[in-house]
């Protein structure tokens, strides 16, 4: 998102959303973002947090002192040539069983808190509720976060 904009279509929704006018077409002021970007509005307690969030795919949201920044991390390579979404994304849970899976969401948190130098991650989405307990350095988020984040989306969040 660049200027409240998607600049490209999103691989796991429809058609429609570059170029299309959703202040007019509602008729008022609108925000966007995704919903891992939402989420992780609503889990941020400070400093430089990552936000993963387990479902369909993988969605990725960095804040950082109070500025987020919608992420695609979903679709850089990870192993065997497959992307970190293929792995812990839903087609990863179904590929790999929940035990399999859970190591490499673990995997995947460790490989970018390092590489985005997060304080902490936080797991949200869907499918975290597979897992038994949160993965070492990180915390499980929850779907009603969303709300808190579209209230603060409409506010300052800056620390």
């Amino acid at each position: 998102m660049i200027d409240n904009l998607p600049l490209v279509e999103p691989r796991n929704l429809g058609k429609g959303w570059v170029k299309f006018d959703f202040a007019k077409a509602f008729g008022h002021p609108v925000k966007l973002v995704n919903d891992a970007a939402m989420q992780a509005l609503g889990s941020y307690e400070g400093g430089r947090m990552l936000f993963l969030g387990l479902g369909t795919g993988l969605g990725s949201a960095l804040i950082v002192h109070g500025n987020v920044a919608p992420m695609e991390l979903a679709h850089l390579p990870y192993k065997h040539g497959e992307t970190f979404e293929d792995y812990v994304g839903r087609r990863g849970l179904e590929r790999l069983g929940k035990k399999r899976w859970r190591h490499h969401v673990g995997e995947v948190a460790r490989i970018l808190k390092a590489a985005l130098v997060a304080d902490y991650v936080v797991l949200g989405g869907g499918n975290a509720k597979f897992l038994k307990k949160p993965p070492q350095d990180t915390r499980l988020g929850d779907n009603a976060h969303a709300f808190r984040g579209g209230f603060r989306l409409w506010t300052t969040l800056r620390e």
